[in-house]
């Protein structure tokens, strides 16, 4: 039962050095139009796929908060008429700390909006400087202090590490920072130089001074450390919550869930079917006007596929992944299928079983790209004919 959606919005008041991201200068760019397009698309989905019910609703970019409250209000008065939102139990939006106005979180918060995930990445203002963002620390605490004020009780921050220059002093710094703003959750991501980037360019010169591996640990394990001393319980390999204020919509996608994806440049996952839609603003549009879907590209995951994204996915959360639970929904008997790799993988101290669970080690977790390997071309795609 699909009972998410994400939902992109793609305008961004500047760049940053490392997104990839489907994302677009805002100045001159049909953002109205656009609104509407997304609106047109989630009542076709809903023709086409029946929405019964939606739980969660995350809005990311891009930066969601560079529409004016006037376009957000747009948006959130199109989106309750058409999708179901009675039953949403969260319901989240990223906010920029520069953009995040008193008259956009009032907005948001009188749209139903629980729940804001704000993009810091740093408090140092050189880093900051180094990796693009326009905005201080001191935005930071004054864009917490207004969710507060506007009655947001449920605010994430967004870090990164193993940023260009950066020191492991300077990664403690922005941990301890974040834990005195009081909120109830952190994301923390290393950083990945991806193709089309402005760090990419500067990698592939030679011009980009990244820090030694070794650092790039211990920050992980300062990062476990800290949230832990600070009350936060890790749940994923890279997600920290206060109790009870896990995300909900990010467990969808690591439960190997399907979901609604809508906007240009958007990912769904709906009856089997992984959807790409399409990415230029101005093909978007046109696909919408057109009459149609904006599908790119659509995909159906084969079973064996579903298994490997279930495992892989499934493992970045610490609670792990309940092998006869996945055999049933599968068909499958996992424990048979993948015991050489659980043996090995156990035996080198990167998994650990507690009866049907499986679950990373904490030399696992920052191991992980490599055990998730293991799991993958293990399973004959010829099990679609003998086991379904």
């Amino acid at each position: 039962m699909r009972t998410a959606a994400y939902i992109h919005i793609p305008f961004c008041e500047h760049i940053c050095h490392y997104c990839d991201f489907n994302k677009v200068f805002l100045k001159n760019q049909p953002v109205d139009q656009y609104i509407d397009s997304l609106l047109i698309e989630m009542k076709r989905t809903i023709e086409r796929a029946s929405i019964d019910t939606l739980k969660t609703i995350y809005i990311g970019g891009g930066t969601p908060t560079a529409l004016s409250a006037e376009q957000l209000k747009h948006l959130f008065d199109g989106m309750h008429r058409i999708l179901p939102m009675q039953d949403l139990v969260e319901f989240t939006v990223e906010v920029n700390p520069d953009s995040g106005e008193e008259d956009k979180l009032q907005v948001m918060k009188e749209a139903g909006v629980n729940r804001l995930s704000i993009g810091v990445q740093s408090f140092d203002t050189s880093l900051l400087q180094g990796i693009g963002r326009t905005h201080t620390s001191h935005s930071v605490y004054d864009a917490v202090q207004r969710s507060r004020q506007a009655g947001f009780d449920n605010i994430s921050l967004d870090l990164m590490f193993g940023l260009p220059n950066q020191s492991v002093e300077q990664f403690i710094d922005t941990i301890e920072k974040a834990s005195v703003l009081g909120v109830e959750h952190v994301s923390a991501y290393s950083l990945k130089i991806e193709e089309k980037t402005v760090f990419f360019n500067r990698q592939r010169k030679g011009k980009l001074s990244l820090p030694p591996e070794d650092d790039e640990v211990t920050m992980y394990q300062e990062l476990q450390a800290r949230t832990k001393q600070n009350g936060f319980d890790q749940y994923e390999i890279s997600n920290f919550a206060k109790p009870g204020y896990e995300s909900q919509h990010n467990l969808v996608y690591w439960n190997n869930d399907e979901y609604y994806g809508f906007g240009a440049g958007a990912h769904g996952y709906v009856n089997g079917v992984r959807n790409h839609n399409i990415g230029p603003i101005s093909k978007y549009i046109q696909a919408i006007e057109s009459g149609d879907l904006p599908y790119l590209q659509e995909h159906r995951v084969t079973k064996v596929e579903q298994i490997e994204e279930a495992m892989f996915m499934g493992l970045r959360k610490l609670a792990g992944v309940n092998l006869s639970t996945l055999s049933t929904r599968y068909n499958v008997d996992l424990k048979e299928v993948y015991r050489d790799q659980i043996t090995n993988l156990t035996k080198r101290g990167l998994l650990e079983q507690d009866g049907d669970v499986l679950r990373l080690t904490d030399d696992g977790l920052l191991l992980a790209n490599e055990v998730f390997e293991q799991f993958l071309a293990v399973l004959n795609e010829d099990m679609e004919k003998n086991e379904s």
